[in-house]
């Protein structure tokens, strides 16, 4: 079973659209076929940006709370002890680095490819969702 760490932006539209590669994403999630793992501090990221999103997404607080507590579920914790920072321009994407780092996760799924350029040097790389989609 492949193991991802999930840039927010994945769930985001994932959440938003049932169309799109990010839906299908969250889908294997549920079902188990793709294990993902999750920090603490991601999983704050993922709150904030959902409740700050949840007009566009259509959610209320308590949907929120509910799709939160299924990724929690599904994922496997991993504790984060060495932080990165600063590695990459934006550091909330640092955060997702240094929980791949720490989880020996090897790929990074995001919309975003630009924001992680150089992660390869970690032994981390950085697909879009189609790219794992087709890998399954």
């Amino acid at each position: 079973m492949s193991e991802i760490i999930m840039d927010t932006n994945i769930l985001c539209s994932g959440l938003y659209s049932a169309s799109g590669a990010s839906f299908k994403i969250l889908e294997h999630l549920a079902a188990g076929r793709i294990r993902l793992a999750l920090s603490t501090p991601l999983l704050f990221e993922y709150e904030d940006v959902l409740k700050r999103n949840q007009t566009k997404l259509n959610l209320l607080d308590e949907d929120i709370d509910v799709v939160l507590d299924n990724l929690c579920a599904f994922s496997r914790f991993q504790k984060v002890y060495f932080l990165w920072r600063p590695y990459l321009p934006d550091a909330k994407d640092d955060l997702v680095l240094e929980l791949a780092v720490a989880a020996k996760v090897k790929t990074v799924v995001t919309h975003n490819l630009k924001d992680f350029v150089g992660i390869d040097k970690f032994g981390v790389e950085a697909i879009v969702p189609k790219t794992l989609l087709e890998r399954l």
